[in-house]
């Protein structure tokens, strides 16, 4: 069903793909050649540019289709890409979507530097809407993300954390950039205020669903799958849904078990196979992948109140892959 409905999206996006490749290499021109080396390294990996086409999308669906669109989403894969090789120097991660993380090849203040440098190209294309409304969001993103990584660093180890606080987490990770490329794409096709509102809350559940569902991959899909090695929250003492329902519904025997495995100073391949089990054993899997599910309909509902198009067909369409992926 995955591969189908993979499919289906991409062949409707394929146009938009070609012309968002385009113009992130395009507009990749910084004055140092290392700096654009490191940032292609990430950015032409592979990546699914996801944001970009919910803002363009977004957009559309709100009658706008100027071609402007294609250029300013970019700010969203700059903003993604920036992110993800500040996080990856942070976690110390060794890969990325199937290649060794920027950080191995270049000294982690390079890559720190070159993120840096995304972001502010980010900032430089969202200056050129003239779009007052438009700067505020992205400003807004990026303290969000930001606050969101330092909270989820503060609270790295700690075995007691409450779903409310990985909500919160997850929210300011990961829910508020795909939020602000939505509600980007209304501001950019100057939408009614109802038409704002329902993409804002739109992109905030998709956002929501597919950060559960990358948590729940990090247990149950194969390192060739993700890109990277499964088992990465773990190792980075990150408790995140799936483990969080299961210590709270465990056994006292079990929940010192799992607690002693998250805390272990070495990664243990068995000890990590028998916690998959325990999370499936405890419903943590379950739940996790119904709480998705719930912010995918609710994510779906917020479009009720637009035609059908094209667009609206393909951002419920995003919405069931944000779920149904094995990556």
């Amino acid at each position: 069903m995955t591969k189908g409905l993979k499919q289906r999206i991409l062949e409707k996006v394929a146009p938009d793909l070609k012309k968002v490749e385009i113009a992130l290499e395009h507009h990749l021109k910084p004055n140092v050649e290392l700096v654009r080396q490191i940032a292609s390294h990430l950015l032409f990996s592979g990546g699914k540019r996801l944001r970009p086409l919910l803002m363009i999308h977004s957009a559309r669906l709100c009658g706008y289709n100027r071609g402007f669109e294609i250029k300013f989403s970019i700010i969203f894969e700059y903003l993604h890409a920036a992110t993800l090789l500040h996080d990856d120097v942070v976690d110390e991660a060794d890969i990325r979507r199937g290649k060794k993380a920027a950080h191995t090849k270049w000294s982690a203040s390079k890559v720190v530097l070159t993120g840096d440098f995304l972001l502010a190209r980010a900032l430089d294309i969202a200056a050129k809407t003239k779009e007052p409304d438009i700067i505020s969001v992205i400003a807004k993103i990026t303290r969000d993300m930001s606050q969101g990584e330092i909270d989820q660093l503060t609270k790295k180890g700690k075995l007691d954390l409450s779903e409310r606080e990985y909500l919160e987490v997850i929210e300011r990770k990961t829910a508020v950039l795909i939020q602000g490329a939505c509600q980007s794409g209304a501001i950019l096709a100057k939408a009614e205020k109802e038409k704002k509102a329902a993409l804002n809350q739109y992109g905030f559940h998709l956002g929501m669903a597919f950060q559960m569902v990358d948590d729940l991959l990090d247990y149950t899909a194969s390192a060739k799958d993700l890109g990277k090695n499964p088992g990465a929250d773990m190792r980075e003492g990150k408790l995140t849904l799936p483990l969080i329902h299961s210590l709270a519904n465990a056994s006292s025997e079990d929940k010192a078990w799992m607690q002693d495995a998250i805390s272990a100073a070495e990664f243990n391949p068995e000890q990590f196979e028998k916690l998959k089990e325990k999370l499936t054993a405890y419903k943590g899997i379950e739940y996790t992948r119904k709480r998705a599910q719930e912010h995918v309909q609710k994510a779906k509902a917020c479009l009720d109140g637009f035609e059908d198009c094209q667009s609206k067909q393909l951002l419920c369409l995003i919405a069931d892959y944000s779920i149904e992926r094995k990556v």
